[in-house]
């Protein structure tokens, strides 16, 4: 089966990074202070056990981030969505009611938003995307970073 469009996204904004660096710093200072120069960090100070756990709770986020990627797979038969680790699904071309290019601005951030205007958005980052209305009246975004050619994929796919 041919596959007309492909995209995979990941989190490369060096901002977002940058802060995720930066709180990750924070419990391997927290760490060294306390558990390798017994001192005390901060005025009221975690238990060994609770900075640990902070710890990898932080580390743990950081890499959601990492591992955290959107993919779409368009083909004759269907979109495949694959917002890793959360979301997997298929929607077959006769179940789409609509599908356009928008530019549906700043929905609040990045990542995946429900009850917009869109219905459920998937994005990574960007403002531009593929709203799609299902014939049951569902509607899902899938931001993509490929507008113009995902647009050429949407036009033929449609006729």
């Amino acid at each position: 089966m041919k596959v007309f469009f492909k995209e995979e996204q990941k989190f490369t904004q060096w901002w977002l990074w940058l802060i995720l660096i930066g709180v990750g710093l924070l419990p391997i200072y927290g760490m060294y202070k306390q558990l390798i120069l017994g001192e005390q960090f901060g005025d009221n100070p975690m238990s060994d056990p609770g900075l640990i756990i902070f710890a990898v709770f932080v580390f743990g986020i950081i890499a959601l981030f990492w591992f955290m990627q959107l993919k779409t797979r368009i083909d004759e038969r269907e979109i495949r969505i694959n917002f890793f680790p959360f979301v997997h699904k298929n929607v077959k071309w006769n179940d789409i009611k609509s599908a356009k290019i928008v530019n549906y601005g700043f929905v609040g951030g990045w990542g995946i938003h429900l009850w917009t205007q869109y219905g459920t958005v998937y994005n990574i980052k960007g403002n531009k995307g593929l709203a799609i209305e299902l014939k049951n009246g569902k509607k899902f975004l899938l931001g993509t970073q490929k507008e113009n050619e995902l647009s050429e994929v949407i036009k033929k796919a449609s006729r």
